[in-house]
């Protein structure tokens, strides 16, 4: 699931407007300002992710994005397509690392991270509602923390927004918490599997179920490893399929409350579509119907939207909104994630799969 599909389009720094076009009247915002903006950084990211491995070409992408965010500012000319790189790039992204996985390969990493996965989901809700209710943060509010930190970031909170029904500032605060500890964790992540000394399974596997939204763990996963990013984007496609029960049951929930059952779902809207497109790609490979000439250039070309789509995210994240979130949900999601990261490292370890 997506990091930014839920997010308001972020706002223009102070003092930069509309670029005049050559007749002096202001260009109209057009999406291939921002996806131009986010490929050019990209690229230099990519180049950076060369020269420094360790690092990664992702997590290069992230800071050089947040750096040109909150330094230089951007236009609104450039928002439009800066949140269509965030989200549309990156699932196109997803879609191409399917061209180098095994429909076998999905299927058996799928079903033997699905005992961590269910662990991790069932952390996440108990913590954020004892947590939650410890440090006086509202229902709906730990609920949605504990929605997103659980599945797939600010998606599934989009997803459950319409079935719990907070209001607009419950929701902004907790994309704000899951989205700042999406960039910790892309940070931290593999230097922590590294001190740990995890496999690239082990590693692959902790990402997939520890960290939040789809773009934070491809980007931790392949910068530990291109076989952890492999095991961890199946992983976490895997666990972002959970979010039509989780939501059936909110919604479920949510009638039994009001005593009602005037909440409707709609699968077709909270299911990710872009997963059956990943599974399709995989399984035309399986089938032979890629020619092996066009599986190198057909990675590279995956592995580099990954790149532009994180530099989009990183374009998109205004550090001084996150700041106003406050103390209390920062203290919740801190709690929340911390728990479903080290549940998912202890089930491991009981597993012997570390």
């Amino acid at each position: 699931m997506l990091p930014i599909s839920a997010v308001p389009s972020p706002l223009p720094a102070a003092g930069v407007g509309v670029c005049p076009a050559a007749d002096g009247r202001p260009r109209a915002p057009s999406r291939w300002y921002g996806v131009g903006l986010a490929a050019g950084l990209g690229l230099v990211a990519w180049q950076l992710g060369a020269w420094f491995p360790l690092v990664g070409g992702p997590v290069m992408g992230i800071l050089l994005g947040m750096l040109w965010r909150n330094l230089l500012g951007v236009s609104p000319l450039f928002v439009p397509g800066i949140g269509y790189s965030s989200r549309q790039v990156l699932q196109w992204s997803i879609i191409g690392l399917g061209f180098g996985l095994s429909l076998g390969q999905i299927l058996l990493t799928g079903a033997s991270s699905l005992s961590v996965t269910l662990v991790t989901l069932a952390v996440a809700f108990l913590v954020a509602w004892g947590l939650g209710r410890c440090l006086g943060v509202a229902g709906p509010l730990r609920t949605l923390i504990g929605v997103g930190t659980a599945i797939c970031g600010g998606s599934a909170i989009a997803a459950a927004a319409p079935i719990i029904r907070p209001d607009d500032h419950d929701t902004a605060l907790a994309i704000s918490t899951i989205f700042l500890f999406n960039i910790v964790a892309v940070l931290a992540f593999p230097f922590l599997g590294h001190g740990l000394g995890l496999s690239d399974a082990g590693f692959g596997l902790w990402a997939g179920t520890a960290i939040n939204d789809t773009s934070s763990v491809v980007a931790a996963g392949y910068s530990y490893s291109s076989a952890a990013g492999d095991i961890a984007t199946i992983v976490k496609l895997t666990r972002a399929t959970l979010i039509i029960p989780v939501c059936i049951a909110l919604a479920l929930w949510t009638a039994w409350r009001a005593r009602h059952a005037e909440t409707r779902v709609s699968l077709a809207r909270i299911f990710p579509w872009f997963i059956v497109w990943f599974l399709a790609a995989s399984g035309a490979r399986t089938l032979g119907l890629v020619p092996d000439v066009l599986l190198g250039p057909l990675q590279a070309a995956a592995q580099f939207l990954i790149i532009m789509a994180l530099t989009a995210i990183g374009l998109s994240s205004d550090l001084r909104r996150m700041a106003l979130a406050g103390a209390r949900p920062l203290l919740l999601g801190l709690g929340v994630w911390v728990s479903v990261a080290a549940s998912s490292l202890l089930v491991q370890w009981l597993l012997g799969s570390l």
